[in-house]
């Protein structure tokens, strides 16, 4: 398995190579990481991140470089195989608290201040239309 992620890995950075694009260049256009990518090029990507990933990353990688993602799983099965390992998520200290509250902290009254201001504007502008006899 390890040896058909580095054969496909080669295959990944040459065609990089072939079209001058720097990791920078492709994790801007596709979003994946630059770090994960040299990880794919170098056939580690599944010591980073869960099977699942690794494989999305490979096809989505694989495919923006032209290569047809379906054809080369097809030509390195183990190179895509996705592992059955478990991960444990942690969340953090308070996020089941704040789940069920509504306001979920103060993110409400930055909202409540334009809310304000907005008034506080069109109450001024009426009543300095109002007083040069606008209205």
């Amino acid at each position: 398995m390890l040896d058909e992620m580095k054969e496909v890995g080669e295959l990944l950075k040459e065609k990089r190579r072939e079209l001058n694009l720097s990791l920078k260049e492709i994790e801007n256009a596709t979003s994946i990481r630059a770090g994960y990518l040299e990880a794919i090029e170098d056939g580690k990507i599944d010591q980073f991140v869960s099977g699942v990933y690794a494989q999305g990353f490979m096809k989505q990688y694989a495919s923006f470089l032209g290569f047809n993602a379906d054809e080369l799983v097809r030509q390195h099965p183990l190179a895509f195989k996705i592992s059955n390992e478990k991960h444990e998520f942690s969340y953090g200290i308070g996020t089941l608290e704040m789940r069920g509250n509504m306001g979920g902290g103060v993110k409400w009254f930055p909202n409540l201040l334009w809310g304000g201001l907005i008034v506080a504007l069109l109450a001024l502008a009426w009543f300095l239309a109002r007083s040069l006899g606008l209205f």
